[in-house]
C-alpha cells in the first residue's frame, strides 16, 4: 500500500523471544501507564472545572478509574495493530508484542478486555454520555487512527487528536451530570488544538524511523518547514480557545494569567522555529515544553475553577 508517497510495511516481524514466559510487567507494559496519567490527569482537570471545584468523591473515583481503564485498552490495542510496524523504530522495536513475550491474541483479547468494563463503569456509575464520550475516543484512537489514518495519511495526528481530547470531556460531563454544552465544546478545542504542536515535534526527531517503518508522518512527506508551519497555525489557534474558559465563567484570573503566559510562551518556541538552525534540537525543546504546558494548565484549571 502507497500513502502520500510513501509505502508502509506489511509484514509482521519474526516473534523473537516467543520461548520466553510473559511476566506481570511484560503485560503492565501494553498499557503505556505515562499516557495512561496523563490522560488521567486532563480528565480530572476537566471533572473538576465540570462541577466548579466540588466533584462528588465516588463520582471521581468511578470516572477516573473507568477512563483508565478505557485508556489503558486503547493502549494495548494499538500494541496489538502496530506489531507489523514497530519492528522498524528504536522506540518501539522491543515492545513486548513484537518480541513475541506477549502474544499478540492476548494484547488484543486484554485491550477489548478493559474497554468493556471501562466504558460499562462509566455507564452504571457515571453517566452515559460520560460512557459515550469514552467509546468515541477509544474506538477513534484504537481503530480510526491506529488501523487507518496512521498508514495512510498525513492528517493522522490531526484527526487523531480527537481521541486524546476526549478525556477531559469524560471528566466536564461526568463532573456536570452529563452537561453538554458550549464548555465542553471549549474546553474539547482546546485539548483537540494541543495535540499537533505536541505530536509533530516528535515526528520530526523520529522522522527516519517513521519513513523506515512507512509510515506518512508530516515531517516524512512534507518535510520539516511545512511540519513547523503547522505547528505554529495549531498553537496560534489554541492560545485564543484557551482563554474561552475564562471567559465563559468558569474559570478565574488564576486561570487567566496562566493561559496567557504560557499561551504566549508556547507562541514564541513555535515563531521560533521557524528560524532555527537545527530543526531537531528545536523541536526536542518544544516537544518537552507542551507537556510543561499540558501539566501547568491542567493544575491552574483545578486551582482556579469556579
Amino acid at each position: 500500500m502507497a500513502s502520500d508517497g510513501v509505502a508502509v510495511a506489511k509484514r509482521l516481524p519474526k516473534e523473537r523471544g516467543a520461548e520466553e514466559r510473559a511476566t506481570f510487567r511484560d503485560y503492565v507494559s501494553l498499557l503505556k501507564l505515562g499516557i495512561t496519567f496523563a490522560n488521567l490527569m486532563s480528565t480530572f482537570a476537566g471533572l473538576w472545572v465540570g462541577s466548579h471545584g466540588r466533584p462528588g468523591l465516588i463520582v471521581s473515583l468511578y470516572t477516573l478509574l473507568g477512563t483508565a481503564l478505557v485508556v489503558a485498552s486503547g493502549a494495548a490495542l494499538n500494541n496489538f495493530v502496530d506489531r507489523d510496524i514497530d519492528y522498524a523504530m528504536d522506540r518501539t522495536k522491543d515492545r513486548v508484542v513484537v518480541t513475541g513475550r506477549v502474544p499478540a491474541h492476548a494484547a488484543l483479547v486484554l485491550g477489548l478486555t478493559l474497554g468493556c468494563v471501562g466504558i460499562a463503569m462509566l455507564v452504571f456509575f457515571v453517566n452515559v454520555i460520560a460512557a459515550a464520550c469514552a467509546f468515541v475516543g477509544l474506538v477513534v484512537y484504537a481503530y480510526v487512527y491506529s488501523v487507518w489514518l496512521k498508514r495512510t495519511t498525513t492528517l493522522n495526528t490531526v484527526i487523531g487528536g480527537l481521541a486524546g481530547a476526549m478525556p477531559p470531556v469524560i471528566g466536564f460531563v461526568a463532573g456536570s451530570g452529563g452537561t453538554l454544552n458550549v464548555v465542553t465544546l471549549a474546553l474539547f478545542s482546546m485539548f483537540f488544538l494541543w495535540q499537533p504542536p505536541h505530536f509533530l515535534p516528535l515526528a520530526m526527531k523520529r522522522s527516519e524511523e517513521y519513513r523506515a517503518a512507512g509510515i506518512p508522518m508530516l515531517p516524512v512527506v512534507r518535510g520539516y518547514r511545512e511540519t513547523k508551519w503547522q505547528i505554529l497555525s495549531y498553537t496560534a489557534a489554541m492560545v485564543p480557545v484557551s482563554l474561552l474558559l475564562y471567559g465563559f465563567g468558569y474559570e478565574g484570573t488564576v486561570y487567566l494569567l496562566a493561559a496567557l503566559t504560557l499561551g504566549v510562551t508556547f507562541l514564541v518556541k513555535s515563531v521560533q522555529g521557524l528560524f532555527a538552525r537545527e530543526d531537531l534540537v528545536w523541536a526536542k525543546k518544544l516537544f518537552r515544553f507542551s507537556l510543561v504546558y499540558l501539566i501547568a494548565m491542567c493544575i491552574a484549571m483545578i486551582a482556579s475553577a469556579m
